[in-house]
């Protein structure tokens, strides 16, 4: 059913305290899963992070590019392997992992996202990240697994983000980093987002993926958990209701907290206007994670 113009209205009343409160602030945004998979569900997802942006609100954008690089992976007869959420990654696949990054899913989101009406630009992660290598890492029995060209964030040069937001310009970063000796790395894009926001004591951090957020029982909408803290996390992580591919989002959403970031939220990226409606109304629509 159709709103009337006074219900309309309504809801922008609803959002004005909101934007009241976070106007000047800045949020970082994690955007992956299968809500990058729809052309209607990306539009609609960049159209709300344009809207951000007009309300006074610096939205940073970090994405994700899982299920294409599987797919160019798949066409080069690799297989992709995950171990503990993470993508094992060889010569080969760094290759192919930093090209669509960077040439294909990246400057794809900067051209829509100025085509409906905002202002973005472009960073290679592995221009402002330093990474070292992940160690070895233990799923299950197995023990000691290489994960290859596969690192975690050791440093941020904050400039060229800062100087973007200056500029009134949503910042698109890639999730690739630089070693030491100038080796690119793949970094989770959960963990890299996490501790970008954590760098930019950002206001809120704002996990978009296929999921609504944690919840009890994934086959279950209605067992989504709305906010949590550190201890009822570690609670979560024993029952292992929290794993896999969460695993990572989790640990980089207690992390971003400890440097500084006041809010984290999970939420359901194919959900039309998740974003404005977790942001912008009393109920929100995902999970939370609070100090």
């Amino acid at each position: 059913m159709a709103q009337t113009p006074t219900q309309r209205a309504e809801a922008l009343i609803e959002a004005l305290p909101f934007i009241q409160k976070f106007r000047g602030e800045l949020f970082v945004i994690k955007y992956g899963g299968s809500a990058m998979e729809d052309d209607n569900v990306i539009a609609r997802f960049l159209r709300d992070v344009v809207f951000l942006e007009a309300v006074g609100i610096n939205p940073v954008l970090i994405h994700g590019g899982g299920k294409a690089i599987t797919q160019r992976m798949r066409d080069a007869g690799l297989k992709a392997k995950f171990v503990n959420g993470l993508r094992v990654t060889d010569e080969q696949s760094i290759r192919i992992v930093e090209e669509v990054l960077d040439t294909q899913i990246n400057p794809g989101i900067v051209t829509q996202l100025n085509s409906l009406g905002g202002k973005a630009v472009g960073i290679h992660g592995k221009t402002i990240l330093v990474g070292k290598k992940l160690p070895r890492q233990t799923e299950g029995k197995t023990t000691n697994i290489d994960l290859g060209f596969v690192g975690e964030v050791a440093s941020v040069n904050l400039a060229p983000i800062e100087q973007a937001v200056a500029r009134e310009e949503v910042p698109i970063i890639s999730p690739l980093a630089r070693d030491k000796a100038g080796v690119v790395l793949n970094i989770n894009a959960d963990i890299a987002a996490g501790t970008i926001a954590g760098h930019l004591r950002a206001s809120k951090m704002i996990y978009l993926s296929d999921v609504p957020g944690i919840m009890r029982d994934p086959m279950d909408k209605e067992s989504l958990i709305p906010s949590v803290n550190r201890e009822k996390i570690d609670h979560l992580l024993e029952e292992e209701i929290i794993n896999g591919g969460m695993i990572p989002k989790v640990e980089s959403a207690l992390h971003a907290i400890s440097q500084g970031v006041k809010k984290v939220h999970f939420i359901d990226g194919r959900m039309p206007h998740s974003l404005l409606l977790e942001i912008f109304t009393n109920t929100g629509v995902g999970t939370e994670i609070v100090p």
